[in-house]
């Protein structure tokens, strides 16, 4: 029973707020101005228009490309704090996207310990004077291996 009287009041409670609103919307609505009746659009006229001749504009530069070659560029993607040598840490933050291809139990789960086997592996098989730190000629090492493309048997 107290339940019913409780729903009741509550009830009545939400409506009078929506009353209350809907009555404050209309009052607003009320006191708008009233719309424009010059149809006219806002602006200049036909006759005011202005005319460019577009051979005298001079657009900006275009934008000049990057002299960094592709191994730069990759080389500069893993070395966040610009000093040219990939530490460890340096190769191992930037490892998120080759996870599925990490799998070795092949469960479809790769955990953090197959993932930092196989990064920790091949940062210390391009460490070649072992120094844990990475020169650009020895991260060059580590670049993927480019597959050719089918021929279109079209």
């Amino acid at each position: 029973m107290r339940q019913a009287v409780l729903g009741v009041f509550l009830g009545l409670f939400l409506a009078g707020i929506g009353a209350i609103w809907w009555q404050g919307r209309a009052q607003v609505e009320a006191n708008a101005p009233p719309p424009p009746t010059d149809l006219a659009p806002p602006g200049p006229g036909v006759e005011e228009l202005i005319t460019i001749d577009p051979n005298d504009m001079i657009g900006p530069d275009p934008p000049e490309a990057s002299e960094l070659t592709k191994e730069e560029v990759r080389f500069f993607r893993y070395d966040r704090n610009r000093d040219r040598i990939i530490t460890r840490n340096e190769m191992l933050a930037s490892r998120t996207a080759g996870f599925r291809a990490l799998d070795v139990d092949g469960n479809n789960l790769l955990t953090f310990e197959e993932w930092a086997v196989t990064t920790v592996n091949r940062f210390e098989g391009a460490d070649a004077d072992q120094n844990q730190q990475l020169t650009p000629a020895e991260f060059s090492t580590t670049a993927p291996k480019r597959r050719s493309r089918p021929s279109c048997r079209c």
